[in-house]
């Protein structure tokens, strides 16, 4: 199978030769690609650090958290342990509290 090529003519020759207010553009165009390319790929590595750096954060604060939450809890048992009727009373006091808030709706 032949191929058929396009023999340019005199015309189309001139216009490729002659396009100096296209390739300035193109170029400039090009241009301001690859700058906004660089500044969206610091940008981007810049929220990918402030992630890494939050969840690292939130890592230790939920660990500190989980901590103090056993000191607590172990704290909370002991002092029921020790004061046993102490301990009655107040589990009292806080049903009649949440049994008192429930009736008024």
């Amino acid at each position: 199978m032949a191929t058929a090529t396009k023999s340019k003519t005199p015309i189309d020759a001139k216009q490729e030769i002659e396009a100096p207010l296209t390739d300035k553009a193109t170029s400039a165009a090009h241009d301001a690609v690859d700058a906004l390319s660089s500044k969206a790929a610091a940008a981007e590595n810049g929220v990918r650090k402030g992630a890494s750096s939050s969840a690292e954060t939130l890592n230790e604060k939920q660990l500190a958290a989980r901590e103090k939450l056993a000191e607590c809890s172990s704290k909370t048992r002991q002092l029921a342990s020790e004061n046993p009727l102490a301990t009655a009373g107040l589990a009292f006091a806080a049903g009649m509290l949440v049994t008192a808030l429930f009736r008024r709706k």
